[in-house]
């Protein structure tokens, strides 16, 4: 279920996706973390371990790790 999902969004203040997949999360009631990397060094590390890139958003839930602005792999991840 979405309100019980551990939802942590890598994102900087310029991207326009990162805007979209809040926008998202927004209208589908998720509570998330939002970490800007452009501002956090360590938060962009952690990000790059997890992904394997520096591209955002790069979103964790529970674990599942979803590269970019992607609808249908964020309702799976959060079963909604």
């Amino acid at each position: 279920m979405a309100k019980s999902a551990k939802v942590k969004i890598y994102t900087t203040s310029t991207c326009p996706w990162c805007m979209k997949t809040k926008e998202f999360f927004k209208a589908n009631n998720v509570r998330y973390e939002e970490v800007n990397v452009g501002e956090d060094e360590k938060a962009r590390n952690e990000m790059f371990e997890k992904s394997g890139q520096f591209g955002v958003p790069v979103i964790d839930v529970n674990g599942t790790i979803i590269v970019g602005y992607d609808k249908e792999a964020l309702k799976k991840a959060l079963s909604i």
